[in-house]
């Protein structure tokens, strides 16, 4: 075991984290998608603030906050399967030219709450397609590297949002929402020209097995290895239910407002640890150490039910998402590289689609035990239920690649 953590510290082969930001391919796709995140971060917090104004109801305002989120799951189930039957930088360029359309609409001032609704489903709901054939064509570029790439998009975009929220309310303060809103459709322009500038246009593969998203997800089903891995992807919402119920968690410590923020922030720094950690570990120990760091993802959140204080707690937090970004981004790569590449797109649309589905239903669920128990026992429960889910779907997984 420590033989296998020295290896982040000394890194796969003497091959730097960074060494991927020196392929063009990807440093366009990769600042593109950048553009795309801080641009989106500004842009909810100017809808939000935007309907709160109008409505002065935190109904509406949540609500407005959540269709960023949701109809992307829809999105993905429905659309991933255009990654595998188009050229997917064109698709990727014509998304993002359409998502620009779709938010410089939004910027229109005095534009209706009910068609501002409208357009904030339809941009969330192109992002669905929009991963799948970012995420794919990533591969198609990196190959090998697929890992560091995944490692260093984690920690940017991670970086991103916290940057966004963090302008965003200092922006608003100088500038319309309207104004920003805008400027998020100009975010959307210029990454496309950017993909479609240093990007290489790659032809459709062929394939026999390529009859829609019905048919892939019956052969991830019939493979153990394939569904072993997305298994283990789509339990990472266990792990995000202490973000989702911080400010209850925060008043059961008596803490106060500060430590909501600084116990939500917790797990988006610790995604940036656990993704430079992976990024630098050895192929051999990522595989071994995958189950490991699912495990170790639950385990901390267990002591949350001690009510251990805000600056233990924020550790905690921190640690879960350090080992959670890390099991998951080997879980991913594993899993593209495991899929068929003329139905890439469509696989990891449906992977991408499951992990945000069990987000919303873990932090759904663990804010009714919360109410039913107390928070700090809901996530104790949540990370308690990671912890052994993931031994479980861990050596049936291990079985099945030994096999």
């Amino acid at each position: 075991m420590c033989r296998l953590l020295f290896a982040t510290v000394r890194g796969d082969s003497g091959v730097r984290l960074t060494a991927v930001l020196r392929v063009r391919e990807f440093r366009g796709l990769w600042l593109a998608e950048l553009l795309s995140v801080g641009g989106d971060q500004l842009a909810r917090v100017a809808v939000a603030v935007l309907v709160y104004r109008e409505t002065a109801s935190a109904t509406w305002t949540t609500l407005s906050y959540a269709m960023t989120f949701l109809p992307t799951l829809l999105g993905s189930v429905l659309l991933a399967s255009l990654a595998d039957r188009f050229r997917r930088r064109e698709l990727i360029v014509a998304i993002d030219l359409c998502r620009g359309l779709v938010a410089a609409c939004m910027a229109v001032p005095g534009l209706p709450l009910p068609v501002l609704g409208v357009l904030i489903a339809l941009l969330s709901f192109a992002g669905g397609p929009f991963k799948a054939a970012q995420l794919s064509l990533m591969y198609q570029v990196l190959g090998e590297n697929y890992v560091r790439g995944l490692a260093i998009r984690t920690i940017s975009t991670q970086l991103a949002q916290l940057v966004g929220f963090a302008a965003g309310g200092a922006v608003l303060t100088v500038v319309s929402p309207y104004v920003v809103l805008g400027l998020n459709a100009a975010t959307f322009l210029i990454a496309a020209a950017l993909v479609g500038r240093t990007v290489t246009s790659r032809p459709v593969v062929a394939g026999d097995e390529r009859d829609g998203t019905g048919a892939v997800g019956r052969m991830i089903w019939r493979d153990p290895r394939l569904r072993g891995l997305i298994a283990l992807a789509w339990m990472v919402g266990l792990f995000v239910v202490p973000e989702g119920l911080a400010a209850p968690y925060t008043a059961e410590l008596a803490a106060g407002v500060v430590a909501v923020g600084l116990l939500m922030a917790a797990d988006p720094l610790g995604s940036m640890v656990g993704a430079w950690v992976s990024g630098r570990m050895t192929e051999y120990a990522r595989q071994r150490m995958l189950v490991p760091f699912a495990v170790l993802a639950g385990v901390p959140l267990v002591l949350c039910v001690l009510q251990p204080g805000v600056p233990v707690s924020v550790l905690l937090f921190g640690i879960s998402g350090a080992a959670s970004t890390a099991y998951l981004i080997e879980t991913q790569a594993a899993f593209v590289k495991g899929i068929p590449e003329h139905c890439q797109g469509t696989a990891v649309g449906l992977g991408s689609a499951g992990v945000q589905a069990s987000q919303g239903v873990a932090i759904a669920l663990g804010g009714v035990v919360a109410d039913a128990v107390s928070p700090s026992t809901a996530i104790a429960l949540a990370g308690l239920a990671g912890a052994a889910f993931a031994v479980l779907v861990g050596v049936s997984w291990l079985r099945a690649r030994q096999g």
